[in-house]
């Protein structure tokens, strides 16, 4: 698949269209499918040698992904594998019952009965593909649960049969995939976390789509994107003018910590140095300046008044908000730093709220919801916090859906023409772009990460980076203000961070990758 086209996802309605382009165009449907599914046999070759996977079988529905699904069952036969087919819906379409006539003309058996293909050594799912929408019940879900409970390896096509294309949700019951081979291009399902446990690997059988085809139907600029790593790369400030200086590449100021959650302030700086900017200020509680200190010798430590709990009670009054240009705040300050989050509010300059400045704005009894931002703001939560900020929203099995009505919504003024990241295995970044009035989130949806990041202090190193992006960006670029920009750095910062973690994880295993390991990994990434 090219590069451009990596950014793109589709619905099910998305895809029909896109393929109804293609047929009134003058492509067979019968030819596409040998295409496609000669493509997906080859790669099953590769993936499943014959030397391993001797004997093969093929469960296949009444549709056109059944009938892809026997043109895998043929190709593979033609080389020497051991093919069986369980066909559970007797009634065919006329296409998918020409490709099983021929395969039982070749010998290879048919059968009702899923027990009968027990003793295969993997099992191709091409039940449904894209569009299901009705639940799964009766024989076709008894005949599901004893694929899954086999605990053998299954290759879906298209989408593992059960679940919903564009939701993710599992249909009454869903086919547990080890692989599943998307066809063309990338549905929303593969982009939903409560879809991943049936997804397996997932892999994309390009079978050339025109790009004219795609973006007649989805546009240049597609609402909903793919974070690839060409467009986040993009967005580093880089190359560097050969006579820049420290102030022309950022200022950020870090607001975290307390006396109990040092390790928030030093993780989340951490961060933030890694990402090049070129000055950084970090505000924390007096008791634990000189342990910053020690960590972070490159920067400016600001030790703030506290309470006695050893929260920053308020902060200095020569720290001058107006001079930087991006503040990132909240890992670490514990819900007695009110008046700080209070105070950075009104910051003419792109902000970070994440952790305890979340809290603390969901919790305000509606003080914060009113004020009226001068610049973008960027917010952080996990799904916990997100259920503190919509907690109507927070139900949504739909977690797109649910970043775009949160981004859409109007009665959380901190968040009003602002930024939201919604983390998870598949992050989300919402950001509202102004089109004819009319406010309509863009949607960022990186589709890699791994269970190395499900530990404490990994969004602290996110944080830390997002902010030195933002600071660093604003400088760099003088038109990097508005909050499409910061939506932009912001899924920069997503796709580096999990970048990290992957690649330490593939070094240390997913056990071996704490916070601290992580931001040694940040550099390492880009290579």
């Amino acid at each position: 698949m090219t590069i451009y086209k990596e950014k793109f996802i589709v619905t099910a309605s998305q895809m029909r269209e896109i393929e109804g382009r293609i047929f009134a165009a003058g492509m067979p449907v019968a030819a596409l499918m040998e295409k496609v599914a000669s493509l997906a046999a080859r790669r099953i070759q590769t993936l499943a040698p014959i030397a391993n996977c001797p004997k093969i079988g093929i469960i296949v529905g009444p549709g056109h992904n059944g009938g892809d699904a026997l043109v895998i069952a043929r190709e593979l036969h033609f080389r020497g594998y051991h093919i069986s087919v369980c066909a559970p819906i007797s009634k065919l379409k006329e296409l998918t019952n020409n490709h099983a006539q021929y395969a039982k003309s070749l010998g290879i058996p048919f059968f009702l009965n899923i027990s009968q293909l027990k003793n295969c050594d993997l099992l191709i799912d091409g039940l449904f593909g894209f569009g299901l929408e009705r639940e799964i019940t009766g024989d076709l879900a008894t005949t599901i649960e004893t694929i899954n409970s086999w605990q053998k390896p299954i290759f879906s096509i298209d989408i593992p049969s059960g679940i919903h294309t564009d939701t993710g949700e599992v249909l009454g019951i869903a086919i547990r995939a080890t692989r599943s081979f998307c066809l063309g291009l990338w549905k929303l399902a593969f982009l939903q976390d409560r879809a991943l446990e049936y997804i397996g690997t997932p892999e994309l059988i390009d079978f050339d789509i025109p790009l004219a085809d795609i973006t007649a139907i989805l546009g240049e600029s597609p609402q909903v994107e793919r974070i690839t790593r060409q467009s986040a790369l993009a967005n580093l400030p880089l190359p560097r003018p050969p006579a820049t200086y420290k102030y022309r590449n950022g200022h950020l100021l870090v607001i975290a910590g307390s006396r109990l959650y040092s390790g928030a302030a030093i993780l989340t700086a951490l961060g933030a140095r890694a990402s090049g900017v070129g000055m950084l200020t970090v505000a924390v509680p007096d008791s634990i300046k000189l342990l910053l200190n020690a960590q972070l010798p490159e920067a400016l430590i600001i030790g703030c008044p506290e309470t006695e709990a050893g929260a920053i009670r308020e902060l200095p009054p020569e720290l001058e908000l107006g001079k930087f240009d991006a503040i990132a705040c909240g890992p670490g300050l514990t819900a007695e730093a009110t008046s700080v989050v209070e105070a950075v509010l009104s910051a003419n300059c792109p902000l970070i709220l994440d952790a305890d400045a979340l809290n603390i704005c969901a919790n305000s009894g509606g003080s914060f919801k009113q004020q009226q931002r001068p610049a973008p703001t960027v917010i952080t939560p996990h799904l916990g916090e997100f259920k503190t900020l919509f907690p109507d929203l927070a139900d949504e099995g739909d977690r797109l859906l649910a970043a775009r009505k949160a981004v859409e919504r109007a009665s959380c003024q901190f968040l009003r023409g602002s930024v939201l990241l919604l983390k998870g295995a598949r992050a989300i970044v919402a950001s509202p772009s102004n089109t004819r009035g009319e406010t309509i989130p863009k949607i960022w949806i990186n589709p890699e990460s791994t269970a190395a990041l499900a530990r404490g202090g990994s969004g602290d190193v996110l944080t830390g980076l997002i902010g030195g992006l933002l600071a660093a960006s604003r400088r760099f670029g003088p038109g990097l203000a508005g909050p499409a920009s910061v939506g932009e750095a912001v899924k920069t910062a997503v796709w580096w961070h999990a970048r990290a973690a992957i690649l330490a994880a593939e070094e240390r295993t997913e056990l071996g990758v704490d916070a601290f390991t992580l931001t040694e990994y940040l550099m390492r990434a880009l290579v």
